[in-house]
């Protein structure tokens, strides 16, 4: 196993939530990282977040690891769920919350019906 796949499997172990991004959780660099950071960093969930512009090892290492070709990448209790298309999915339907609650992953259900309504 390289490096690089330890470095990710240990991150996605050690951590509830991670989400593998372009940018930071603050600072997002694409649209589709600002998306699904949005959509967590709204809902009040704790997670942590992978640049893939820091490290070309990660961000391709990342891919070959999940076997998605895209970035985002969101992984809930070390468990791969999706990219940006996925993450918006899953909040609009109420699956999101259902995949945090049964993981115990605490976030703002309020702040989750707001997003539904918002979008409905």
């Amino acid at each position: 196993m390289s490096d690089v796949t330890t470095q990710i499997k240990d991150t996605i172990t050690s951590n509830d939530v991670v989400l593998f991004m372009k940018g930071t959780k603050e600072m997002p660099q694409c649209g589709f990282s600002s998306r699904v950071a949005g959509v967590l960093n709204y809902m009040g969930v704790t997670y942590s977040d992978v640049n893939v512009l820091a490290d070309q090892n990660i961000r391709q290492g990342i891919k070959d690891f999940s076997d998605w070709p895209t970035v985002p990448q969101l992984y809930v209790k070390g468990e791969f769920v999706g990219g940006c298309d996925i993450i918006t999915e899953m909040t609009l339907s109420g699956e999101l919350d259902t995949l945090f609650e049964e993981n115990g992953v605490t976030y703002d259900k309020d702040a989750a019906d707001k997003i539904r309504e918002a979008n409905g």
